[in-house]
């Protein structure tokens, strides 16, 4: 009976645990060498198991018993401002990532929907346009951060930057809007590969880019 209770007791500890566990990473599309010529294999492994993995662990840490535990990732995000530098680094690290291995492909030359398309054109001038425009972003941001594709609350496609973990769903941001597109200017996303070079990280990257990704995402921010 002894040992009955105390199996009860850890199966309710782990359960809990679990429980409190409200943010988690979703499996990777593909192995961590598919995208071998953009992204290496060490990387890719490097930054999705343990980069990535920390910002999911030290979110549900920051936010466990607090309101924020019953808060999904967009709510928590829109009202950033109110959090601690915690939950802002780990929340934005958090969604970040997990759209960043989405937006990755070993798909050879997927290319937007139609709609998206047109929508590039009308904004850009060309997809080659923006790719320059989103490239020169991310080159320019000073140390850490990202370049992000966006739509804006009147459905506009813009291109922006962000510091270290921020993004256009933060209420304290300038650009405001909701990515469908987001590039890892992060040194640890490039820099085995391309050490100091990361002009030629963002020039290689759009070989890898899931542009039918980037196209469903673009439907679902119309909607909203």
């Amino acid at each position: 009976m002894k040992l009955f209770k105390t199996t009860i007791f850890f199966a309710a500890l782990i359960s809990g645990q679990v429980a409190m566990a409200q943010f988690k990473q979703a499996p990777l599309a593909y192995s961590y060498n598919a995208l071998e010529g953009a992204i290496d294999a060490q990387t890719m492994e490097i930054h999705y198991s343990k980069h990535g993995a920390a910002y999911t662990a030290n979110l549900n840490k920051a936010i466990t018993g607090t309101p924020l535990e019953k808060e999904s990732l967009t709510a928590i995000l829109s009202k950033i401002s109110t959090s601690s530098p915690a939950v802002r680094n780990n929340a934005g690290g958090h969604y970040n990532h997990e759209l960043f291995w989405t937006i990755l492909t070993p798909e050879k030359n997927t290319q937007p929907s139609k709609h998206l398309a047109k929508a590039i054109t009308e904004t850009f001038g060309s997809l080659d346009a923006l790719k320059e425009q989103i490239s020169k972003a991310g080159a320019d941001r000073f140390g850490s951060g990202w370049a992000w594709l966006s739509v804006s609350n009147d459905g506009k496609l813009f291109v922006s930057s962000t510091p270290n973990q921020d993004n256009p769903l933060m209420d304290i941001v300038e650009n405001k809007g909701t990515p469908i597109l987001g590039i890892d200017v992060w040194e640890h996303a490039y820099y085995l590969k391309y050490q100091n070079k990361r002009p030629d990280y963002l020039s290689t990257i759009w070989t890898v880019i899931n542009w039918k990704e980037v196209s469903k995402r673009y439907e679902e921010a119309l909607k909203k």
